[in-house]
């Protein structure tokens, strides 16, 4: 009898006791704390899962499109005659031939694969035409400005890419050493340029693009490439920009250069 009582009691207790009422302030609270989960959730994803994701996809592209070419190379010319022997005492030469001029691609349109071995064996990325995001750097890796020069050609050879997100293409671009490869493969063969020097500069210093980069109405009698990305990381402040010199062509047909051998 005593513990039912109790039990009344206790339940009279509660009853009696106001249920904590729901305020403004607290939903807008949960809702603040709710999206700043979201949004942390997503920039864990845009800066460290996705660029993951991409990266891999973009080098996948790139090797795809690489076989590709080699694959109609052989389609087109399924006997190719073995080069006779090298003589081990003889000093190796890379094998090059006078570079095509390729036509400009027209905005997002796939035209290479860029590769550089200080970045390691994997990376292949695809090279488009136009420097927009939505275009050519987000949903496809690296981008030619237009009306800069094309590959092997005198003059300057612009490209662009993220250095963050989206794959961060040029996320490495300050690690480069000087005589690095830095190769463009396309369906003819590879143009193998050397980096020289790192600038970094403001937005709006377009110098970089000019046939001779930072020199204003100086003819050009020499093929470069400029690479341009944001710097510092995660900001736009400044751009970085690398600059290489034109070292050789190599068709297909002698297969893939020296210049892509792994780097210590």
């Amino acid at each position: 009898m005593d513990e039912a009582v109790t039990g009344l009691g206790r339940a009279a207790r509660r009853e009696q006791t106001p249920r904590r009422r729901t305020s403004v302030v607290g939903v807008i609270g949960e809702v603040l704390i709710t999206a700043g989960v979201i949004v942390l959730l997503y920039v864990v994803w845009q800066l460290w899962v996705g660029d993951l994701i991409y990266g891999a996809e973009r080098n996948a592209e790139g090797t795809q499109l690489s076989q590709q070419w080699a694959e109609q190379y052989e389609a087109e010319d399924p006997v190719v005659a073995a080069p006779e022997p090298a003589d081990p005492s003889a000093p190796s030469a890379p094998v090059t031939a006078p570079p095509p001029v390729l036509s400009e691609p027209g905005d997002g349109e796939r035209f290479a694969v860029m590769r550089i071995p200080r970045f390691g064996s994997d990376y292949m990325v695809p090279m488009a035409g136009g420097v927009t995001r939505s275009r050519t750097l987000d949903p496809i890796g690296i981008g030619h400005y237009p009306g800069t020069k094309m590959p092997g050609e005198p003059g300057n050879f612009a490209v662009a890419a993220h250095r963050t997100t989206w794959g961060k293409p040029f996320n490495r671009i300050a690690d480069l050493h000087v005589g690095d490869a830095i190769v463009v493969e396309t369906q003819d063969g590879w143009y193998t340029y050397r980096f020289r020097t790192l600038q970094y500069v403001r937005p709006n210093e377009v110098e970089v693009l000019l046939p001779v980069p930072q020199a204003m109405d100086v003819p050009a009698g020499t093929a470069y490439i400029t690479m341009t990305s944001c710097s510092p990381m995660y900001a736009m402040t400044e751009r970085i920009v690398a600059y290489g010199v034109f070292e050789s062509f190599t068709p297909r047909n002698a297969g893939e250069p020296a210049s892509l051998q792994a780097v210590a």
